[in-house]
């Protein structure tokens, strides 16, 4: 499955290799650790209540430094048209990562404002949030499924909380998706076998502490995604 970005990204994987995104990056280390390592994609963090929030200019000086080949993802939350405008015109962005509580409608519309591929988080704890998962696939461009934060949680994700994979085990979607939540070095090689997932995402499971990656654990996350 070809990794979805804007025209002239290559940020695919070789043919049949897992395709990985490392998020929350807020250091020029980290870049170049996800870079050393293969990350297909980079995350930046546009949310206060993170520990891995980054500002706008951040944000321009870390994706600046981004190797060619890597798309380079901005994760918001429930943004204003106005905060969009404020990243979409700073930083060079390859993909909008919607991680709230955005509709259908909002997701068609932030694409279409934009002119940028929507990736947009669902979060599942159990099978009654699976139809959504139909909804937004219709609207955006990549689906990214989550674990669901527990009630009243600061974050909407990067919590370290895995879902029950045998849900989405061999569904199949009309748009590329990606699994989420509470993978690590130690678990993302049997959450690939499990789900058949093409595509990973980590953030604290790559970290020696919330906001801080660790690069040795990048590297292996990486490696046990493509084992």
């Amino acid at each position: 499955m070809p990794v979805l970005v804007a025209p002239g990204v290559g940020a695919s994987s070789r043919l049949g290799e897992t395709s990985v995104k490392i998020c929350g990056l807020t250091s020029l280390a980290d870049v170049e650790a996800a870079a050393v390592a293969g990350a297909n994609y980079v995350g930046f963090v546009f949310f206060e209540k993170s520990p891995r929030d980054v500002t706008v200019s951040q944000a321009r000086a870390l994706a600046i430094e981004v190797p060619i080949g890597i798309a380079k993802v901005a994760l918001v939350v429930n943004a204003t048209d106005a905060e969009l405008d404020e990243i979409t015109n700073a930083v060079p962005l390859d993909i909008l990562q919607l991680h709230g509580k955005e509709t259908p409608e909002r997701v068609a519309e932030i694409k279409e404002r934009y002119g940028l591929p929507v990736m947009k988080a669902v979060g599942v704890a159990d099978e009654s949030d699976l139809p959504a998962l139909e909804s937004y696939s219709a609207v955006a461009d990549q689906l990214l499924i989550d674990a669901k934060p527990p009630k009243n949680a600061d974050l909407p994700g990067g919590n370290g909380l895995a879902f029950d994979w045998r849900l989405i085990a061999g569904r199949e979607f009309s748009v590329p998706w990606m699994l989420a939540g509470g993978l690590t070095p130690e678990n993302v090689a049997e959450a690939v076998r499990m789900t058949g997932t093409q595509q990973v995402d980590v953030s604290s499971g790559v970290e020696s502490a919330p906001g801080v990656k660790d690069a040795a654990r990048i590297r292996r996350f990486i490696e046990g995604a493509r084992s």
